[in-house]
């Protein structure tokens, strides 16, 4: 008998059990949330181990997305390593949209305001043997090759709780309920959620994954590691059809310096990607300390830049986003396994920071504990949770723990004090002299939310206005990224305490989350009484979890929508 329903952060912690019991119910051997590459890499490894054993194994894969891939976004130069091995074809597919722009030339610049200087390309930043390729339209080929072997996907199912079995194991997890109206009552199109249960569970949902940090607080993954604190940033992406006299196939362009202040880490990107796309981007630490920076108009300042200007005038923008990625590298990885189930992908943090690459390794970190998992289903004993262990053992003798371990110290040398040149010295030290193998490790010693200070210590920063055809609204941008909501459900951005934003983040921090999001999901209005009270458009918010990780009172719960809404890219 299933114990009951753990819910992510801002949900109920326990299930009445006479409603779960009305649930539909259908159970698999292998559970994956989440249809990213570390997902589908994950379920297309087991079903290849399935058809080489000689076994008939069931995988499941849900997804939040409308469809796969739709929430999915990265600036990404992928590295085939971990695709080579989980598919050595892919090249010789047709269907593989990888393959249609290889890399041809690195850039690295530092930008003033006006200039842009040329610097010598880092070693992780040459990307000979690379791809630029659309990681959702890859995703959604991976998807294809998924469930031509087997693996039954769910898009538009998200998971909303844990399901835990009486000995407190991970049993699977709860799909959301539908047609729930605002107010709490059940519309007609209302349905139960299913109770999707699996003897082992991979959780793949990204960065900030709201069921994988509660599986990390249950289980107290990051004491149990030794991990430090993870840290983030946020990444706004457009694409961008350009002149094709402009148009550089496959050039991979990466920069640091404006519009971000010193004291700020981060960097911008544009990639040459085929048919005449640009991607273009700017990724921002979320450990600044100034409330006055806003993420949206930083990129808008990032496009006015001549270098970049130059590029887009006369171009069309065709779609925006934005998501969060971990920066932590190594030393933020938790422990990996728990009875019956596993991180994988950036639901842990396995992000190569300096080379600006996480999707290898996050394919990997699946392809290995579905590895694990298949193994320990031959071995298991009746009545006993799954023992995923293994994963974190092969993983650990793994060339992402190797690649991972040599880069470790890059990103925390940026936040030493220094600020920009301070880092890039003792990165230049470390990639050079030392190759990775100082006998230190730097630390993470605080959360990001730890890091923004109080607004009375800066002025207010002023933006310019958009022109609409360089710089835009971000209504206009939202539009571009397709994201819809069903407006009459409840907000899946919930407050602990409704009250705190009015007496702690707007007196103290100048209402912060007014800046850090990128989708205008948080604004200050006037309420009845005439005090500004904090208001959520919820039907905005593009699942990048800034707010989750930003917000200095950490009062924000991002918790998952009904099933299919969000953002829907499709060149992201």
């Amino acid at each position: 008998m299933l114990r009951g329903l753990a819910g992510s952060a801002g949900g109920d912690v326990e299930s009445d059990l006479a409603t779960q019991d009305k649930r539909e119910s259908m159970h698999f051997d292998l559970l994956v949330v989440g249809a990213g590459p570390a997902g589908l890499s994950a379920a297309i490894r087991f079903k290849q181990l399935c058809k080489e054993k000689g076994e008939d194994l069931s995988v499941c894969v849900i997804e939040k997305g409308a469809e796969v891939g739709a929430h999915i976004l990265s600036g990404n130069v992928l590295q085939p390593t971990a695709l080579d091995e989980l598919i050595p074809g892919w090249r010789e597919d047709a269907d593989c949209p990888v393959h249609r722009q290889p890399a041809t030339a690195s850039r690295f610049y530092y930008l003033t305001e006006r200039r842009a200087v040329r610097l010598p390309n880092p070693p992780q930043m040459k990307h000979k043997g690379n791809y630029v390729i659309s990681l959702s339209e890859a995703v959604r080929w991976l998807g294809r090759r998924a469930e031509d072997l087997g693996v039954e996907i769910f898009p538009g199912f998200a998971g909303a709780r844990v399901i835990y079995g009486p000995a407190g194991d991970v049993h699977g997890v709860q799909t959301n309920d539908f047609g729930i109206a605002k107010d709490g009552t059940h519309k007609p199109s209302f349905s139960l959620g299913m109770a999707l249960t699996a003897r082992a569970t991979l959780f793949a949902e990204g960065c900030r994954g709201s069921l994988s940090q509660h599986v990390m607080r249950r289980f107290g993954l990051r004491e149990k590691a030794g991990a430090q604190p993870q840290t983030y940033a946020l990444g706004l992406k457009e694409v961008w059809e350009v002149d094709p006299a402009k148009h550089k196939p496959g050039l991979v362009v990466h920069a640091v310096g404006h519009p971000l202040p010193h004291d700020v880490y981060g960097g911008s990107f544009l990639y040459h990607m085929p048919d005449n796309k640009v991607a273009l981007g700017l990724v921002v630490a979320l450990d600044y300390s100034n409330p006055y920076l806003n993420m949206y108009q930083e990129f808008q300042q990032f496009k006015r830049h001549p270098m970049v200007a130059r590029l887009l005038e006369g171009g069309t923008c065709l779609q925006y986003g934005a998501r969060s990625l971990n920066e932590g590298g190594w030393q933020s990885i938790p422990a990996l396994a728990v009875p019956g189930g596993a991180l994988v992908g950036d639901a842990a943090g396995f992000l190569n920071v300096p080379k600006i690459k996480g999707t290898h390794t996050a394919m990997k970190s699946g392809m290995l504990a579905a590895e694990a998992a298949f193994d320990a289903m031959a071995t298991a004993q009746a009545g006993r949770p799954l023992d995923l262990s293994a994963y974190e053992t092969k993983l650990r003798s793994s060339w992402v723990e190797t690649e991972l371990y040599k880069e470790r110290n890059i990103r925390p040398s940026f936040s030493l004090g220094a600020g920009l040149w301070g880092g890039v010295a003792y990165s230049a030290v470390d990639t050079y002299l030392l190759r990775g193998g100082a006998p230190w490790t730097l630390r993470h010693r605080y959360a990001d939310h730890e890091k923004l200070k109080p607004a009375a210590g800066f002025s207010p920063k002023e933006y310019p206005k958009p022109d609409g055809k360089l710089t835009f609204d971000i209504n206009t941008s939202l539009f571009r990224s397709q994201t819809n909501h069903e407006h009459d459900q409840p907000p899946h951005l919930r407050l602990a305490n409704p009250k705190l934003p009015a007496v702690l983040n707007l007196p103290i921090y100048a209402g912060p989350e007014a800046r850090y999001c990128p989708a205008g999901v948080y604004e200050y209005v006037a309420g009845e009484d005439g005090r500004q009270q904090l208001q959520i458009n919820a039907q905005n918010c593009l699942h990048c979890k800034a707010c989750d990780i930003k917000d200095p009172s950490q009062n924000i719960r991002w918790t998952v929508p009904e099933g299919g809404g969000g953002p829907s890219y499709t060149l992201m």
